[in-house]
């Protein structure tokens, strides 16, 4: 049996794990490799709900992390859902034991626009 260790650890967006796939897909395909139904069906939702560039996404996620009561994993999920209005931005916030005031919720969908631009 093989065991396999976790090496390291890192939260990322989907439009990061995007360019990844897309970078493995080419790997591949420059050797002649034939591609996985597990990777090509990955990468086909990577393609399909990513909604920024791995770079803007990275950046809006630097940005919100600046922002009070922000954790990595919910910056992580408003870059990757991109939400457009305070209804969609209170959902991820739905588990916390806070509430975000208007002011914050606005801030966080002004960045999130800025990003989408």
């Amino acid at each position: 049996m093989i065991v396999k260790n976790i090496l390291s650890e890192e939260l990322l967006t989907l439009s990061e794990v995007r360019e990844m796939l897309n970078e493995i897909m080419e790997e591949r395909l420059n050797k002649g490799e034939e591609l996985g139904y597990e990777l090509r069906k990955a990468i086909n939702h990577a393609e399909m709900f990513s909604k920024m560039s791995a770079q803007r996404s990275r950046e809006l996620v630097n940005k919100l992390m600046q922002l009070e009561k922000m954790k990595p994993e919910i910056a992580i999920r408003i870059a990757d859902i991109a939400p457009q209005t305070r209804d969609e931005l209170r959902s991820l916030y739905a588990k916390e034991r806070y509430t975000l005031s208007e002011a914050e919720l606005d801030s966080i969908l002004d960045l999130v626009s800025e990003a989408l631009e």
